[in-house]
């Protein structure tokens, strides 16, 4: 079960409300980009980064140097977002168009990690996920490169989730207007590989497919 805080509540839709743990898991999994909030001395700024879960915290990664990265360093408190657009609710009046989605608000501070084992496991650990088995043939990273990243962690102990699903709402008055209702679907799909333009001759092509199950298209 996700945690009950006076900010994980929803206040509004209430009945989109999801509480369980694996939904947040999978929007996070499946999104991997989290909006990141901080508060500057010019005003809130709002930064999209890559993002991984490992278990029940949620890792990002940038240069030592990076203004978000020192902020959040710093164990200031800060507001995630993940959000999977999944298609639009065409109603029979404008007021009631809407859409489909899924989304996830983590609140907390990040620590930094800074043990450079542990920061190259979490780093490759990224890589596996979303190209199983790629940490087999690329050239890891040196210890250079890992002193010049900063790898930050937040956990998973206060968060909400909303998903919208529903069905198209019409007021009664309205069921009989001639207008064509349903939903426009979105999907989000993965594939296939395509080479690069510097890629040596003779290197068989590689299958990361599992990491995209249903979402990943053939050739």
């Amino acid at each position: 079960m996700l945690s009950n805080s006076s900010r994980t509540k929803l206040k509004k839709a209430a009945h989109k409300e999801r509480t369980d743990t694996e939904v947040l898991h999978q929007i996070i999994d499946e999104s991997l980009i989290a909006h990141i909030a901080i508060a500057e001395p010019s005003g809130p700024v709002v930064i999209p980064m890559l993002a991984w879960r490992v278990d029940d915290k949620v890792y990002v990664h940038g240069a030592n140097n990076s203004r978000l990265m020192r902020n959040l360093s710093k164990g200031n408190m800060t507001c995630l977002t993940f959000t999977l657009f999944d298609g639009w609710v065409l109603a029979r009046s404008a007021f009631h168009h809407s859409a489909h989605y899924r989304s996830a608000v983590v609140f907390g501070q990040f620590e930094k990690i800074e043990q450079r084992d542990n920061k190259d496991q979490l780093l490759n650990h990224f890589i596996e996920q979303i190209a199983p088995g790629r940490c087999e043939d690329i050239r890891l990273s040196s210890h250079k490169e890992l002193d010049a990243t900063m790898l930050l962690a937040i956990p998973l102990t206060e968060a909400s989730v909303k998903v919208s699903s529903n069905e198209v709402v019409d007021d009664e008055a309205d069921m009989d207007v001639p207008a064509w209702a349903g939903f426009i679907p979105y999907k989000t799909v993965v594939g296939p590989l395509r080479a690069s333009s510097t890629l040596n001759g003779g290197i068989e092509e590689p299958d990361y497919s599992p990491a995209y199950a249903k979402r990943w298209v053939e050739k």
